[in-house]
């Protein structure tokens, strides 16, 4: 006999997963920063010796890498930490508007983050779901008759 299992269980379970494998790729992605910080380092230091022409110095372009290149490894560091903290909390049935507010930024990143922040704000919007994470159930109107 095959055991039944809770659907919504199931889909908050994926959707924990898929947080998780979608942090990791944020996250491994914002690693490429480095190379533009390594770069703008590099220009900006001295690492480069200037070409010998008037008005070409490398300093002020290796700047805007560094500074480009580090705003990005802040943003993306960030935005996998928020994603993985929604994992958790998906996991532990916690934060409710938190999971909902992520899953809403994460459809800005298409086409992954959308089709799983979609999903995650469906998910979290059923009031069986809601129930789990604490949230309470929405007042039923009484049927005229």
């Amino acid at each position: 006999m095959v055991q039944l299992i809770d659907q919504d269980q199931e889909h908050l379970r994926l959707l924990m997963w898929a947080h998780y494998i979608w942090a990791g790729t944020i996250g491994f992605f914002s690693l490429f920063t480095l190379f533009y910080i390594g770069l703008g380092a590099m220009m900006a230091f001295g690492g480069f010796p200037p070409s010998g022409r008037s008005g070409d110095d490398p300093r002020i372009p290796g700047l805007f890498f560094l500074g480009f290149g580090a705003a990005f490894l802040v943003l993306g560091v960030t935005f996998a930490s928020l994603t993985f903290l929604a994992a958790r909390s998906i996991r532990d049935r916690r934060r409710w508007i938190f999971c909902v507010v992520m899953a809403g930024l994460n459809c800005l990143q298409v086409p992954f983050g959308t089709a799983m922040g979609v999903c995650t704000i469906l998910v979290l919007n059923r009031p069986e779901v809601k129930a789990m994470f604490g949230r309470p159930a929405p007042p039923t109107v009484p049927a005229e008759t």
